[in-house]
């Protein structure tokens, strides 16, 4: 499906601040910025990728902040019945 069809299947650009740690600098917090096109509120792509950096990665997560924004709705989007013409 092309981006826009999931957006009129209502999914939305959901944006996730990922805060982890990693092994040799413990104290440390680093932030990773995660952006796509997912559905509120069960969010099965951000928990995919969050399954995946658990089981792949080395830094431990230490907190996750989600944004989720409609970006378009199936209301803004009309299509044209008819062009008029021009003598």
């Amino acid at each position: 499906m092309t981006a826009l069809e999931l957006q009129l299947m209502g999914w939305r650009l959901t944006t996730a601040e990922i805060l982890y740690r990693m092994p040799d600098h413990p104290r440390l917090l680093q932030s990773y910025i995660w952006q796509e096109l997912d559905r509120a509120p069960e969010f099965p792509v951000l928990h995919k990728f969050l399954d995946f950096w658990r089981q792949r990665l080395d830094g431990r997560l230490f907190s996750v902040k989600v944004a989720a924004c409609e970006l378009v709705r199936p209301s803004e989007v009309r299509l044209a019945c008819d062009i008029g013409r021009l003598h």
